[in-house]
């Protein structure tokens, strides 16, 4: 009976040795370009296991989504992950063989506090919507257009300060998300249409310029901004443009505070996050954080948006997150060619 029970207890021993042995085997290591805000989503542990199980491991390299349109030889990778539409449909269209997955998105929000958003809605920009806070940017636009500075503001007392009114972004030269405050911009400027064609460009880029050399130095990565806005306070960063997921991630890990506010341009943009394979593992890779069930949750527990808005809602509620479950009032991009090229005339002008 012992010797028995000693055979099953082995074979089942070489079963499971067996099977690891062979899941291993079956796991395909893929290399890819990702934007920042993406880090420590494939950091987690839990998409690293998540994506073993499903037959991958991801290794990444990390750079601002323009850099990894223009600036890298996308044929020694197996994907691209940047964030925006433009970018990823550059390289969509010069990649022979390519697929796109769209797979997840999150919207473009402001990062700000109490007191600021009280001045803002002083003068009629922003509103409190009970825990979060929409702000007119055609009246936020003209602020920064007239050179308003927060002392010259109604009710500024708790930030009278000679700081101009701008939005803290990062370097529309190589990052997603200022590329997004230049597109969301432009088309507010642009009398509410999206810019198309150079006599549109010739008309906004004044101010489009203004809105980003007047911040003085910039950070090519989404997440500095925000981190400084976290750490250093309101006398640094008053308003900073960010994702949404990077307040809702901070948010669930206790790192912001009551003074701390999400602000939603009315209107805003999203900023989709569209993954290119290059190779059957980057295909495998796409496919997996498009439909698996485990990591599209996992991909919410990290502030992002998909399809299951139900498990989104759930999510937030569970956290104590006031925010829009719902946002409608969305503009979308221009092509990469006329966003490119508001972009280069900024770029000439540093």
């Amino acid at each position: 009976m012992l010797l028995a029970i000693l055979i099953i207890g082995v074979a089942i021993a070489i079963f499971f040795s067996v099977r690891g042995q062979i899941a291993a085997r079956r796991v395909v290591t893929v290399e890819g370009l990702i934007g920042s805000e993406k880090e420590p989503f494939f950091d987690d542990p839990e998409v690293v296991e998540a994506l073993r199980r499903g037959g991958i491991e991801a290794v990444v390299e990390k750079a601002g989504s323009r850099q990894i349109a223009t600036s890298y030889d996308l044929t020694q990778y197996d994907f691209a992950f940047p964030a925006g539409v433009p970018a990823a449909e550059k390289m969509r269209r010069e990649q022979e063989g390519s697929q796109s997955y769209d797979a997840f998105f999150t919207p473009m929000a402001i990062a700000a506090w109490k007191p600021i958003a009280q001045i803002l809605e002083n003068e009629g920009v922003a509103q409190d919507q009970g825990g979060y806070y929409t702000l007119n940017m055609e009246k936020l636009l003209a602020l920064i257009e007239q050179g308003k500075r927060w002392k010259d503001l109604e009710g500024s007392a708790a930030y009278s300060v000679d700081k101009r009114v701008l939005v803290t972004s990062t370097d529309v030269r190589k990052s997603n998300s200022a590329a997004m405050y230049l597109s969301l911009a432009s088309f507010v400027a642009n009398d509410r249409d999206i810019v198309q064609n150079t006599s549109d460009i010739n008309d906004v880029m004044g101010l489009m310029e203004d809105l980003f050399l007047d911040q003085g130095y910039v950070e090519y990565s989404s997440a500095v901004p925000f981190e400084n806005y976290l750490i250093m306070g309101m006398g640094k960063s008053p308003m900073v443009m960010i994702y949404e997921a990077q307040f809702i991630a901070a948010a669930i890990n206790g790192q912001t505070t009551p003074d701390m506010v999400l602000m939603y341009p009315q209107p805003t943009i999203f900023s989709k996050h569209i993954l290119i394979s290059f190779s059957e593992g980057g295909e495998k890779l796409g496919q997996l954080l498009r439909d698996d069930p485990d990591l599209q949750r996992l991909v919410i527990k990290h502030g992002f948006r998909n399809d299951d808005l139900a498990y989104f809602q759930e999510f937030v509620n569970d956290h104590k997150l006031a925010m829009p479950t719902s946002i409608v009032n969305v503009v979308e991009p221009p092509s990469y060619e006329v966003l490119e090229e508001m972009i280069q005339r900024i770029e000439k002008q540093y």
